[in-house]
C-alpha cells in the first residue's frame, strides 16, 4: 500500500511538471498575472486613456468673488428607456422562438410583434445557432427572425442584442449548432451520453482544428461587418466554448487534447472579436472554468478590452460568478437572467412565508448586483399577465436597474473675472454609467458650445459626479445641459434626464443664469 501511495505522489510530481513545461508554451497575448486574477490584486484599467476631461473638483472657495445654486431638481421614478440598462424580451432562445410559435399556433411575425409591443421592453434578443445565421463560406445567410427582430426594434424605438451559438445542446443529437456545409470539415467529438436519447451522444467541434478556426474568424468577421457600430445593437455576447456559448460543457469533459490548448484556442478566438467588435460592446459570459477551456483568462482578457459582464443564472450561481457581477468596474454593465422559469407561467410560481413568488425573488436580486438588465424570454403573453398580477417586480427594476441621472444641483461662481458653472450629476440608479458621460451646455441660439467627460464610470451608482465649465467673459443668459452616453470609443447615444422637471424636446434642461449684479448672490458666508 505504501508502495502504491508513492508511485501515486509522483505520478502527481510529474503531471505538475508537464504541466509547468506546457503552460511555458501559451502565447505572448495573454499578458496576465493569473494569481492576481484569482486575487482580485491586479486592478482593472478603463481601456481608453480619458479624452476632454472635465475638471471634477473639488471646489474650493480659495477665490470667493460670490456663488449662488442657480438649479436643483428632484428624481423621477418614471420608466426611462436610456442605452445601456432595460428588460430584455427574445424574439429567439437557445430553443427557438415562444412555444406558441414552435406548435404552430402562431406565427413568427405574431410572436415578434407580440414580444416587441410589450410596454416594458426595451431590448429584443436573439440567441440562435450558428447555422441560423450562415449556410455558406464567405456571406451571412440570417435566418427570418433576425430581420423581423430588427424590423419591429427600428419602428418601436428598442434596441437588439445577440448571441451566436457555436454549441447548442438542445437539439441534439439530431442537430448540431455547425452549418452543414463546415461538418465535413470539421471534426465532431462525442464527450458523452444524452440522457434518456437512447445511443445519442452530446458532440462537440473540435474548436482548435484548422477549418474550425477558419470558419470562426470569417464568422466574426461577417456578422462585425454587418452590425458593427449598427445603432440599433446594444450589445453582442462574446462566442464561447460550450452548450450554448455558456463556457462549460456540463460535467461533461472537453474534446480539446490538453488544457494548454484549451486555453491557447479560447483566447485567441477572444481576442479575434475583441478586435471586430470596436464600436458596439462585447458581454462575456462569467461561467467559472469548469471544463477546464481557459474561462478565467478569457474574462480577464474581455475585461480589459472593455467587455460587458453577463450571467445565465442568478440564484442556483456560485459565489464566484456573484462576487465578479457585484464588484466589476463600474463602466462595465452586467446582463443578467435565469432560465429555470422562464416561461412566466405562474400556475408554476411557488411563494415563499413573505407571500413573494419564486420568480419576483429571483429578479430583484438584480438590483444587488446593481445590474443592467435582466431577461423576460420569450412567453408575450405570460409576461402580460404576471405584470398585470405581479407588478412590483417590474416596477422596482425599471425604477431602480441600471444608472438614472439628474442634474441634482448646478452652482454658478464668479470665477476668474467671468462665469463658472458647476453641474452636479446625481445617479438614483444602482448601477454606474456603462462607459464614459459626456456633458453638453449650449446657448439656445448654438453659437456657444462647451462639452467634455466625466471619469468612467462616474457617477457611480447611488453616487454623484460634479463637473465645471468656464464661460466665455460677458455671458450671462440661457444655457441648455444634455448628456450623451460613450459605450464604446465614438459610439455617442443621447442620455435621458431622469428628473421630474420639464426638460427641452431635445432632451435638454435649461439652466438660468443670473446676472452679475444679482442680489442672489453669497459671499463670505
Amino acid at each position: 500500500m505504501l508502495l502504491s501511495i508513492r508511485i501515486k505522489k509522483e505520478i502527481t510530481a510529474m503531471r505538475r511538471r508537464d504541466l509547468l513545461k506546457s503552460a511555458a508554451l501559451l502565447p505572448a497575448l495573454t499578458r496576465l498575472n493569473l494569481a492576481a486574477v484569482a486575487t482580485g490584486d491586479d486592478p482593472i484599467s478603463f481601456p481608453q486613456p480619458p479624452r476632454e476631461r472635465l475638471n471634477q473638483g473639488p471646489f474650493d472657495i480659495e477665490q470667493d468673488q460670490g456663488w449662488q445654486t442657480i438649479l436643483f431638481t428632484t428624481p423621477s421614478e418614471k420608466p426611462l428607456r436610456n442605452p445601456g440598462f432595460g428588460l430584455v424580451g427574445y424574439s429567439w432562445e437557445e430553443g427557438g422562438p415562444s412555444l406558441a410559435a414552435r406548435a404552430g399556433r402562431e406565427t413568427l411575425e405574431q410572436h415578434v410583434e407580440k414580444v416587441s409591443s410589450l410596454p416594458f421592453v426595451d431590448v429584443l434578443y436573439i440567441r440562435c445557432d450558428w447555422r441560423n445565421v450562415q449556410s455558406r463560406p464567405g456571406r451571412l445567410d440570417l435566418d427570418p427572425v433576425w430581420g423581423l427582430t430588427l424590423d419591429a426594434a427600428r419602428r418601436k424605438g428598442l434596441r437588439v442584442a445577440f448571441r451566436v451559438q457555436l454549441s447548442n445542446a438542445s437539439f441534439q443529437p439530431e442537430e448540431v449548432a455547425l452549418p452543414p456545409f463546415l461538418r465535413d470539415r470539421i471534426p465532431l467529438f462525442n464527450i458523452g451520453h444524452i440522457p434518456g436519447r437512447g445511443n445519442g451522444q452530446y458532440r462537440e467541434p473540435r474548436y482548435e482544428h484548422p477549418e474550425f478556426q477558419k470558419a470562426f474568424m470569417e464568422l466574426t468577421d461577417l456578422l462585425a461587418a454587418r452590425f458593427d457600430g449598427n445603432p440599433l445593437i446594444e450589445w453582442v455576447d462574446l462566442m464561447q466554448y460550450g452548450f450554448w456559448g455558456e463556457g462549460h460543457t456540463s460535467d461533461y469533459p472537453n474534446p480539446f487534447p490538453d488544457y494548454v490548448t484549451a486555453e491557447r484556442t479560447s483566447l485567441r478566438m477572444t481576442e479575434h472579436q475583441l478586435a471586430a467588435w470596436k464600436r458596439t460592446p462585447l458581454a462575456v459570459n462569467t461561467q467559472p472554468d469548469i471544463s477546464n477551456v481557459g474561462n478565467r483568462a478569457v474574462i480577464d482578457m474581455a475585461m480589459r478590452a472593455g467587455a460587458w459582464l453577463r450571467s445565465d443564472s442568478i440564484i442556483v450561481e456560485e459565489p464566484i460568478q456573484i462576487d465578479q457581477l457585484a464588484n466589476r468596474p463600474p463602466w462595465l454593465a452586467a446582463i443578467m437572467e435565469d432560465g429555470y422559469f422562464r416561461q412566466y407561467d405562474m400556475q408554476k410560481l411557488s411563494t415563499d412565508a413573505a407571500s413573494i413568488n419564486v420568480l419576483e425573488n429571483y429578479m430583484l436580486h438584480v438590483l444587488d448586483l446593481r445590474a443592467n438588465y435582466w431577461s423576460l424570454w420569450t412567453e408575450a403573453d405570460n409576461l402580460a399577465r404576471y405584470n398585470e398580477m405581479h407588478p412590483r417586480g417590474f416596477e422596482r427594476l425599471r425604477a431602480n436597474m441600471g444608472y438614472r441621472l439628474r442634474p441634482s444641483w448646478v452652482w454658478q461662481r464668479k470665477r476668474y473675472d467671468t462665469f463658472e458653472v458647476i453641474v452636479c450629476v446625481s445617479n438614483r440608479g444602482g448601477a454606474g454609467v456603462p462607459g464614459v458621460l459626456w456633458l453638453h451646455v449650449e446657448s439656445p441660439d448654438r453659437k456657444l458650445s462647451l462639452r467634455g467627460t466625466l471619469d468612467p464610470g462616474h457617477p457611480h451608482g447611488g453616487g454623484l459626479r460634479q463637473a465645471s465649465f468656464l464661460l466665455p467673459k460677458g455671458y450671462a443668459r440661457k444655457l441648455n445641459l444634455s448628456a450623451q452616453l460613450e459605450i464604446r470609443a465614438g459610439t455617442m447615444k443621447p442620455v435621458a434626464w431622469a428628473c421630474e422637471q420639464p426638460v427641452n424636446p431635445d432632451g435638454s434642461i435649461t439652466i438660468e443664469l443670473k446676472d452679475a449684479d444679482d442680489h442672489g448672490w453669497r459671499k463670505g458666508v
